[in-house]
């Protein structure tokens, strides 16, 4: 789709993060060369003049927003007003300003967060309104569902071409690995990386292994992204994932494994678990855009504990 961003002005939110730079790599491969990355020291985009600059500076005909204020369940914890806040107001006024600058097309990444607490399995998106998210994210979850509200009411209203992706957890080189506030991938890695270093004979894990997830390697996700921009045309909601499942116990062990981590894992039953399951229904995109993810579990493991052994000195933490 070269020649489809050959001419196209794009502002990518959180393009400097994790997703964010393999979506801005990726535009540069398909022939975009007019890419605005907007950082927080100069636009704070919870705020509505800075969103209002941006689009002055900018002048986009298309907005990625991939921006968010999030991180694990202990931040979740830790962060509910500022997660629900800083997300809220950063989607509802980046679309506002984008419809009054008529800005082509405005793709939004929610949440897999935004899905009620006990969703059956898998979570199609007919299921989003069917109940309330599971309470350690719901503030977080519902700030970001809001997008999804938006866009269809601009739709309606306006003509507004936007839409909503719904991610499941993703993981791959560049992530937050910060463990107090990463998600659970990057913070296995760390922790087993650093007790098999320093030959500890166990480490200690939130809850009880039980849960389950499913996991999008992260270049798989900027794909998905870019198709959604290329080609999709409506404000149904669209998961974005592998339709894929596994215990985290499960994944605990295929860590420690991939490491070389041979201690003991235990369960801190004390904290909690999340949501107890998280599959998609990935069959709306697959049939809408074509998307399905190139990479297995084991493939993205591989090859995003390969780039942490590699850049041990200067992995990324994020704190709030």
């Amino acid at each position: 789709m070269a020649s489809f961003w050959a001419d196209k002005r794009v502002v990518v939110t959180g393009g400097a993060g994790f997703l964010g730079s393999f979506v801005v790599e990726q535009l540069r491969a398909r022939g975009c060369t007019e890419i605005v990355v907007p950082r927080s020291r100069e636009y704070d985009l919870v705020q509505m003049e800075a969103v209002q600059r941006l689009y002055a500076d900018a002048r986009p005909d298309i907005v990625l927003h991939l921006a968010a204020r999030v991180g694990g369940i202990g931040a979740n914890q830790a962060n509910p007003g500022r997660f629900f806040y800083d997300n809220l107001m950063m989607g509802a006024q980046l679309m506002e300003i984008g419809r009054r600058n008529n800005v082509k097309k405005f793709v939004a990444l929610s949440t897999i967060c935004a899905y009620p607490k006990f969703t059956p399995i898998p979570f199609r998106e007919e299921d989003l309104w069917n109940g309330y998210p599971e309470e350690t994210n719901a503030p977080y979850g519902l700030a970001k569902k809001m997008m999804l509200v938006q866009s269809q009411a601009y739709r309606q209203q306006y003509g507004f071409n936007s839409c909503v992706l719904f991610p499941v957890n993703l993981y791959g080189p560049r992530d937050n690995f910060d463990l107090e506030t990463s998600h659970v991938i990057p913070a296995l890695i760390r922790k087993c990386a650093e007790a098999q270093q320093a030959g500890r004979p166990e480490i200690v894990l939130w809850g009880d292994g039980t849960p389950t997830r499913e996991f999008l390697y992260v270049e798989d996700a900027a794909d998905g992204i870019l198709a959604a921009a290329e080609h999709y045309e409506e404000s149904l909601p669209l998961n974005l994932g592998t339709g894929e499942e596994i215990r985290i116990s499960e994944l605990a062990r295929m860590i420690a494994t991939e490491v070389g981590y041979t201690g003991r894992i235990v369960w801190d039953v004390t904290r909690p678990n999340g949501q107890p399951r998280r599959c998609l229904d990935v069959s709306r995109i697959k049939r809408m855009l074509g998307f399905q993810a190139k990479h297995s579990l084991a493939e993205g493991l591989k090859k995003t504990i390969h780039w942490f052994n590699a850049n041990r000195a200067a992995i990324r933490e994020v704190r709030f």
